[in-house]
């Protein structure tokens, strides 16, 4: 595993946000009197679960998708995910008209299968692990000529996502820290990278799931530790973060707080309740953060971004029902 950080520039993620501006929403930044009571804190909240596909990853995917030639196009796209980026590379690939192949795990939300068939995009089934969804997706590749789009470690992935950034310090420039989900990082690098570069002195601080901590690890160590066995009900954060974001996370990231899955469940139930937003359990770890005691009380002097990741949640099996 490389240790050297790939270059991705402001100027590249500025770029970013002028090609799929036409393609994709751009969120609210809302706040709520509620959670700012109970945190102590000012708190922004940016609902990337209103974005298109229902999650910030539309941005990634739209980024990458535009860049492709035409004959690529005509073959189509590939990738495999658990759900969010699979429904946003299926609902641009049907936005250009272009054929799109997901490779999805058994056993991934169902409401996130539906959806990404729903766009058009062919499905295809494997085991539910890492390197059952890598070698499926070289299959695919293989027999379809596709481009592979991986859902994170691509550096047009990490500048589409790096556009929310922007955003939010164009709603709220007087944000001094933002908190963002880590599963493969892409968001976390994008983010961090445009906003270090917009605002040097700004505080990036990751947080992830107990039982998916691979990122917390790696930097507590100083040395990339993959995820082997996540364990946590936040599905969009289960995946190993890789060969391009871990050295960039290593780089721009301040800190990685994790909480554990009943906290993340007490706090999707908070947001559902209190701000009526609906979110899905990856997006309510940056709410349970504020109470971890990692969590700096510093921060919480000054405005805080939260970035809520996506919004798609599967109603079938609402994620507390797990308590009774």
């Amino acid at each position: 595993m490389s240790t050297i950080a790939p270059t991705i520039t402001l100027q590249e993620i500025e770029e970013a946000a002028d090609r799929i501006r036409p393609h994709v929403h751009s969120t609210p930044l809302l706040s709520n009197k509620t959670l700012n009571r109970l945190s102590g804190g000012s708190l922004f909240l940016k609902c990337e679960n209103f974005q298109k596909g229902g999650a910030f990853k539309a941005r990634g995917a739209t980024n990458a998708v535009l860049q492709l030639s035409e004959e690529q196009k005509q073959n189509g796209v590939v990738t495999h995910s658990s759900g969010n980026h699979a429904q946003a590379l299926a609902l641009v690939a049907q936005s250009q008209n272009i054929p799109a192949y997901i490779v999805m795990p058994q056993g991934a939300v169902a409401a996130k299968k539906r959806a990404v068939a729903g766009y058009g995009a062919t499905i295809i089934e494997c085991e539910p692990n890492l390197l059952a969804r890598q070698e499926m997706a070289k299959k695919v590749k293989q027999e379809t000529n596709a481009t592979f789009i991986h859902p994170y470690d691509n550096k047009q992935i990490i500048a589409g996502q790096g556009t929310v950034a922007l955003e939010m310090l164009t709603q709220n420039p007087a944000l001094k820290t933002i908190v963002v989900p880590i599963g493969g990082g892409g968001l976390v690098c994008g983010v961090a990278i445009a906003a270090k570069a917009t605002c040097p002195d700004i505080r990036i601080i990751g947080v992830e799931p107990a039982g998916a901590a691979d990122a917390f690890e790696s930097l507590q160590s100083g040395t990339f530790v993959p995820s082997t066995d996540p364990q946590t009900v936040a599905d969009g954060l289960r995946a190993s973060t890789g060969e391009l974001t871990w050295p960039l996370i290593q780089k721009y990231v301040d800190q990685i707080i994790t909480v554990t899955d009943e906290k993340i469940m007490d706090s999707l139930r908070l947001v559902w309740e209190r701000t009526k937003l609906l979110i899905e359990p990856s997006s309510a770890t940056v709410v349970a953060a504020l109470e971890s005691p990692d969590f700096p009380k510093e921060c919480l002097e000054e405005p805080i971004g939260l970035i809520l990741s996506g919004g798609n949640v599967d109603l079938e099996n609402l994620v507390w029902n797990s308590k009774k």
